[in-house]
């Protein structure tokens, strides 16, 4: 295959999948679809079964919006990304307040950086899921209060990016950095060639 579907509207997944050298079609929600809801968490759920609940989620959207517009058939690669402290799952920040209360729990810590991929046509799929961890250097109010300012924490989970200023405050990071900026390309990579996916 020469081309896939990305349901994705972010431009980190794009630059990645760019960086790998994958030919792709933008497939995202049409207006009439309520895309947030997807991500909507379920009480006592681990946030690596969330992540890949929502990600299999996305995927049944995704493969029905194919169907539904006529397209031409080809693999779609969907991904989510959370953020975890414990068994604590970190969304995107609903506002400032819940940015500075998140970013406050992240501040001289370790946490967890959880992306699961899948790629999907008709009834086949695959899934793979990978663990990143992140070590944050203690933050003074100051410091969360401009990072927010800058606008950068919304729509990221755990309320900042990784290629972002907040880059300065990371002491370590085992795992993938792809991963914690939203598609692990190893794991990408692996799928993309089960599917005979051309890059």
């Amino acid at each position: 295959m020469d081309f896939i579907y990305l349901a994705s509207q972010s431009p980190r997944r794009r630059q990645l999948l760019e960086q790998l050298g994958v030919r792709y079609e933008l497939l995202l929600a049409g207006a009439e679809e309520d895309a947030e809801s997807l991500e909507a968490e379920i009480a006592g759920e681990s946030p690596e079964v969330y992540v890949a609940r929502v990600t299999e989620a996305k995927l049944d959207a995704a493969l029905a919006r194919l169907a539904a517009r006529g397209l031409p058939p080809a693999p779609i690669l969907c991904s989510d990304t959370t953020v975890a402290v414990d068994q604590q799952i970190l969304g995107k920040p609903l506002d400032a307040d819940d940015a500075f209360r998140t970013l406050r729990l992240l501040s001289g810590r370790s946490h967890r950086v959880i992306t699961a991929v899948a790629l999907g046509l008709g009834a086949r799929r695959s899934v793979a899921l990978n663990l990143s961890w992140v070590d944050f250097a203690p933050l003074s109010d100051a410091q969360i209060r401009q990072y927010i300012a800058s606008g950068e924490p919304f729509g990221k989970a755990g309320a900042y990016a990784i290629q972002s200023q907040a880059a300065a405050w990371i002491s370590r990071i085992e795992g993938s950095y792809s991963g914690i900026m939203g598609l692990p390309l190893f794991e990408t990579a692996q799928l993309l060639r089960q599917w005979d996916v051309q890059f």
